[in-house]
């Protein structure tokens, strides 16, 4: 019987700005989904292309840009680093090591691929997304 685990989670992100400035609300998706076969946590994750932008180059003070392709092996290894910082999953009392695989730009969005380390019988899973929150800063 094939085990299949899902647990989506939903970012909001709210506070005050200027609405000329940038948009009040900041939303993305992670998804984990357990793959019996491979025996890892399948990852992806969907965030608006301007969060996702503006959260990366806040963190490490640059102007990358998606949309533009002199900007892309910049930008993969920046998502790489911030993923990996903001996205932790924990199978079993483990923390276990996340392998980010890439993005691609999908309209005005961006989606994000990882997959965990190989575990067997995950019985209890706790992740941890705190991926758009360094936007709270922001004014």
């Amino acid at each position: 019987m094939k085990y299949l685990l899902s647990i989506f989670f939903f970012l909001t992100l709210c506070f005050s700005a200027s609405a000329k400035d940038i948009h009040p609300y900041h939303v993305g998706s992670v998804e984990f989904n357990y793959n019996s076969n491979t025996r890892t946590f399948e990852i992806t994750g969907k965030f608006f292309l301007d969060d996702l932008e503006n959260a990366v180059n806040k963190k490490y003070k640059t102007a990358l840009r998606f949309q533009d392709d002199k900007f892309r092996d910049k930008m993969n290894e920046a998502l790489k680093v911030y993923f990996l910082d903001y996205i932790k999953l924990k199978v079993n009392n483990k923390m276990l090591a996340i392998n980010y695989l890439g993005f691609e730009e999908d309209v005005e969005a961006v989606n994000i691929y990882m997959e965990s380390e190989p575990v067997k019988s995950p019985k209890k899973v706790e992740a941890a997304v705190s991926a758009l929150y360094n936007l709270l800063m922001i004014r």
